[in-house]
């Protein structure tokens, strides 16, 4: 599954630079997350590094993108092949 930024961010920056698929930009109003480009870190870290940095906790699951760890997985692997 992919994630989502909610509204409560603040533009801060700092889940940008963490992201090892550059799934994160600058949205109209707050950064958004690429779904084709989120795995939610599986493949680089044990765990989603936006959220670790995040100092509003504004990352949750995207509800309407789940995804298997074998498939993130998968995701991973074609996007750094």
């Amino acid at each position: 599954m992919a994630l989502l930024i909610t509204n409560d961010c603040i533009s801060c920056d700092a889940c940008v630079a963490v992201c090892p698929n550059q799934a994160i930009a600058q949205g109209s109003s707050v950064y958004r997350v690429d779904p084709e480009l989120c795995t939610e870190c599986v493949g680089a870290e044990d765990e989603p590094q936006c959220r670790t940095v995040c100092p509003v906790e504004c990352i949750i699951d995207d509800p309407d993108r789940r995804e298997s760890r074998d498939a993130l997985q998968a995701k991973y692997q074609r996007l750094h092949s």
